[in-house]
């Protein structure tokens, strides 16, 4: 576990996380993206979606297996935890 408050991840790092796994979540609002990482989407894309207006990697940002979950939406939240 990672306080974003004391250690934020930068957007190269939170590409390299997001790489690492399957699948990433990302939640904005009531709008729910996903990427699956076999897919390979543009770093472009993919930083577009999780990095926030601050600079640092969107918060709550968790992980369950190789899926990484990055913003709240219930739903999403819902279909991850099963």
């Amino acid at each position: 576990m990672v306080n974003a408050a004391k250690d934020r991840i930068g957007p190269k790092e939170a590409l390299a996380l997001a790489r690492k796994q399957a699948r990433v979540v990302v939640a904005k609002g009531k709008k729910t993206l996903e990427f699956q990482m076999k897919d390979r989407p543009s770093d472009d894309e993919l930083a577009s979606a999780i990095i926030g207006p601050s600079g640092w990697l969107r918060a709550p940002a968790w992980k369950r297996g190789r899926t990484l979950v990055v913003g709240f939406n219930e739903g999403a939240y819902d279909e991850v935890l099963g």
